[in-house]
């Protein structure tokens, strides 16, 4: 799959994440890229790609510093298309306890933790991805049937993935959950609401099953 043509991704340029192979991964499919700490570039932005490598903190004050956590904001509530890769995917719930309790961009519920004593840190390597469980089109509703997210559209249940972090959501919204994993216990691998979409592992390290993922991204309306 390619992007749809004259297909624009706007990536977040704040100093944190790797980038180029982010950048490298779109391009392949065929979207152009916009590399950019601009607020008014991504506030008016379709799509958006927050990546993300190391610390909680840092990364969410850089954001503030360059005004592009309330440019965000102002592009999802205009229905632009947000998907978080890594630590971009953590800064998505509400809170981390990474060193000390930072306040999060909150468009997800849920707090990062780390993961669960006795279990290898950082969790480095393949794992494999649950795309069939706990994401439901109205929880708790008679009648509720199982659909598949639409950042998994085509990716076989089980696929395998690559990751790299040391904390995972907690109390993420069941009905958010798009896939699940599993280190020391299942957590949240990837989490999708309305127009904010997200991955704890790295799709564009993810061969084909990465590929898919972020064509989904690319594919249909953004709203």
């Amino acid at each position: 799959m390619t992007a749809p043509a004259a297909c624009r991704v706007t990536l977040l340029d704040y100093g944190v994440g790797n980038t180029a192979s982010v950048r490298r991964a779109f391009l392949r499919l065929g979207a152009e890229v916009d590399f950019t700490a601009d607020p008014a570039r991504v506030a008016s932005a379709d799509r958006i790609v927050l990546p993300g490598v190391g610390a909680f903190a840092p990364a969410r004050e850089r954001l503030r510093a360059l005004g592009l956590d309330a440019a965000l904001a102002a592009a999802v509530g205009r229905g632009a298309r947000l998907l978080g890769l890594c630590l971009g995917y953590q800064l998505l719930f509400e809170e981390s306890e990474e060193f000390g309790v930072t306040k999060g961009l909150g468009f997800l519920a849920g707090r990062v933790v780390p993961f669960r004593s006795g279990v290898r840190v950082p969790h480095v390597g393949w794992n494999r991805l649950d795309v069939s469980r706990g994401f439901l089109d109205r929880p708790g509703a008679a009648g509720e049937r199982r659909r598949l997210p639409r950042l998994f559209d085509g990716v076989p249940d089980g696929s395998y993935v690559y990751f790299v972090h040391s904390f995972v959501p907690e109390g993420a919204d069941p009905a958010d959950v798009a896939a699940t994993s599993d280190h020391g216990g299942p957590f949240a691998a990837a989490a999708e609401r309305g127009n904010v979409w997200g991955c704890q592992f790295h799709p564009e390290k993810s061969s084909a099953a990465g590929r898919r993922i972020l064509s989904n991204f690319l594919a249909g309306e953004s709203a």
